[in-house]
């Protein structure tokens, strides 16, 4: 990442980036700041699977609600496919497929098409396969993770990453999913349209 400053102003960029010597360029006769090397700005990956089905002429997709005390509560906006991070050099259909299984206790077999991936709001990029085939949404069991909860209580709990999973239709998906996630239905539906075959 690279920003254009002024001479004077230097020493308080070069500390936005944290402890450690920033690389100093001079540009046009402005001085550029490069923090690319900063652990803190490697840009993190996440891989999942879009499962879907169609029911009575329908396209329906498979979504996953966060478990945990911070999304109680809260529904349209807050659903997404089955997913999770990963590290450069690591194969993200094999994250996937191992995501999708620890989210839910369910394999991923079928082919597995490639939709673009989609950067998040929060830098995140995400990439995805689209699946088809078919599971009982109730039999969803996740894994779980440790929290402190409440906060500053020293109390751990366990809670699922996922406490609920549910077919939607492509529509109430949208509604559904999370924003930065919406690119993933559309090309869906492009793939089926270009892929009768796969519906």
């Amino acid at each position: 990442m690279v920003w254009g400053i002024a001479p004077s102003r230097i020493a308080k960029k070069a500390s936005d980036y944290g402890s450690g010597p920033a690389i100093l360029y001079l540009v046009n006769r402005s001085w550029v700041v490069c923090a690319s090397e900063r652990k803190w700005m490697a840009k993190k990956l996440s891989a999942g699977i879009l499962l879907y089905r169609q029911r009575e002429g329908n396209v329906q997709v498979f979504l996953v609600h966060p478990g945990g005390p911070f999304w109680v509560g809260k529904d349209d906006g807050a659903w997404s496919i089955p997913k999770g991070e990963y590290s450069d050099g690591d194969d993200p259909l094999v994250t996937a497929k191992r995501e999708f299984f620890e989210e839910t206790g369910f394999e991923v077999t079928g082919a597995c098409y490639p939709l673009s991936s989609l950067m998040q709001p929060s830098g995140k990029v995400v990439s995805a396969w689209a699946v088809k085939g078919d599971l009982n949404a109730a039999d969803v069991k996740s894994n779980t993770f440790a929290l402190e909860w409440p906060p500053r209580s020293g109390k751990m709990q366990e809670f699922p990453e996922i406490d609920r999973g549910g077919w939607f239709d492509l529509s109430t998906a949208r509604t559904k999913l999370l924003p930065g996630q919406r690119g993933f239905l559309v090309q869906l539906q492009k793939f089926l349209a270009e892929n009768q075959s796969e519906q």
